[in-house]
């Protein structure tokens, strides 16, 4: 079964090169790929800025009309003047004339079904834009940020993604809604003396403060689990979209979490202990990837993944080395972190999907980047995973003490946690209760020694 087509629109603005271009656009295809459109043809224009009315020049407007098979021009909002004169040259019009645009729409309908019914603008747009474009097109039309959250909005899975979706796109339906009928119409009862579009507004206004409250529920109980691992270690895998931080996850974890060659294909936070398990457990959480340009509401909405990066011990921001624009991907990941001020969380910089490099793409990545220790991997190699796993290992090796904590016998109780915090080197015993020295973050063990009455 064919897919649907869409014509991607991209405005090259001053200041953005021509390779930054191509690449804000082969980006913007793959957004469209996943959503379930094929890209029938692509339309750009240099200009110093996006046009008011309908984002395009005349001509180029045009040219994106041929496509769709649209009119081209955005008609004026005023209504037609009526006058006889107006109406005896409209009688006076031969049938030739009705004849030929009878013909010429029946050849537009033909070739409808091959027709793209989509236009998507690399650009977030204003409403009256996209509607302006939409006149003109005769085609649905997208920006950025709708393509974003629409695609978010199917793959979001568990309760918390599903309502930080759903809060982010009535954000961004509301100022887009239309009105019907000139915006006239009013309502009886209850909301009278509002236009139709005002009360769907307020309904949505009314929405959106329903889903905040469902979600701060939810954020709180994600608080509290959080507070709860606070003196564990923990690992969080960061970057762009489709780098491979899940096939990464999988390996270091053993999990089975999601991984999709897409897209956003993980939208939820997963928390899983790094395999063979260690003591004390190291903890590694998944989160949603990054992208350029990604809608502020989506940044605001997933407090719980920004969460999950600021409260790490290690950031590892994982590149798609195989990807041409994996330079300016990594710029994204660290733009956002830092925006988040989680740039001064200690991390590691891994270059993933090795197995599709050469070995000299491998050493340029390694010289260019040896100031910053990175490591060129691949997630479905054993021995690279391993690795890995040893320089997590030794990142918080360097960071533990070894100390003697005394558990009264009264306290035995505390054994289990004083095991799972800590790495135990020796146990004895003595009049006072057990006696143990321990190995582990020095957080932890005055925590333990607090809760042994110390």
């Amino acid at each position: 079964m064919s897919r649907p087509l869409a014509v991607l629109l991209g405005v090259q603005l001053p200041g953005v090169s021509d390779a930054d271009h191509e690449g804000d656009l082969a980006e913007l295809e793959r957004l469209v790929r996943t959503l379930g459109y094929d890209v029938q043809a692509t339309v750009t224009q240099r200009r110093d800025a996006l046009a008011a009315a309908a984002v395009l020049g005349e001509g180029k407007l045009k040219e994106l009309a041929d496509l769709t098979g649209g009119k081209g021009t955005v008609p004026s909002g005023a209504p037609a003047v009526k006058s006889k004169a107006r109406a005896k040259w409209a009688g006076a019009r031969g049938d030739d004339d009705v004849a030929a645009e009878n013909a010429a729409g029946g050849a537009d309908h033909e070739g409808a079904s091959a027709r793209p019914t989509v236009v998507v603008v690399d650009h977030e747009i204003s409403p009256s834009q996209a509607r302006n474009l939409e006149k003109a097109t005769g085609a649905e039309v997208l920006d950025r940020t709708g393509v974003i959250i629409e695609i978010f909005h199917r793959h979001a899975r568990s309760r918390e993604a599903r309502l930080e979706v759903e809060i982010a796109r009535l954000q961004y339906v509301a100022p887009r809604m239309r009105e019907a009928g000139g915006g006239k119409e009013r309502q009886r009862g209850k909301g009278s003396g509002e236009a139709a579009i005002e009360l769907d507004r307020r309904k949505i206004r009314d929405r959106i403060a329903e889903l905040r409250e469902q979600l701060a529920a939810i954020q709180r109980e994600q608080d509290n689990r959080r507070h709860a691992r606070q003196d564990q270690l923990r690992v969080a895998l960061v970057g762009y979209t489709n780098a491979g931080k899940s096939s990464l996850m999988r390996a270091l974890t053993g999990s089975q979490v999601l991984v999709e060659d897409k897209l956003f294909a993980t939208l939820d936070t997963t928390v899983r202990a790094l395999q063979p398990e260690t003591k004390p457990r190291i903890l590694v959480s998944d989160t949603v990837g990054f992208i350029k340009k990604l809608p502020h509401d989506l940044v605001a909405s997933f407090r719980s993944t920004l969460d999950e990066a600021l409260e790490a011990s290690l950031l590892l921001y994982v590149v798609d080395a195989s990807d041409p624009t994996h330079e300016a991907q990594l710029e994204v990941t660290r733009t956002v972190l830092k925006d988040i001020r989680a740039d001064a969380v200690p991390s590691k910089l891994l270059f993933n999907k090795a197995d599709r490099l050469d070995a000299g793409a491998r050493q340029g990545l390694l010289r260019k980047h040896a100031a910053e220790g990175a490591m060129v991997l691949s997630a479905h190699d054993p021995a690279d995973v391993a690795a890995l796993r040893q320089v997590i290992l030794a990142f918080f090796e360097a960071k533990m003490v070894e100390e003697d904590i005394v558990v009264p016998y009264s306290k035995q109780s505390l054994l289990g946690e004083v095991y799972d915090s800590a790495r135990v080197v020796a146990e004895d015993y003595d009049e006072t209760g057990t006696r143990l020295r321990v190995r582990g973050l020095p957080a932890a063990i005055a925590r333990l020694r607090h809760a042994c009455g110390e």
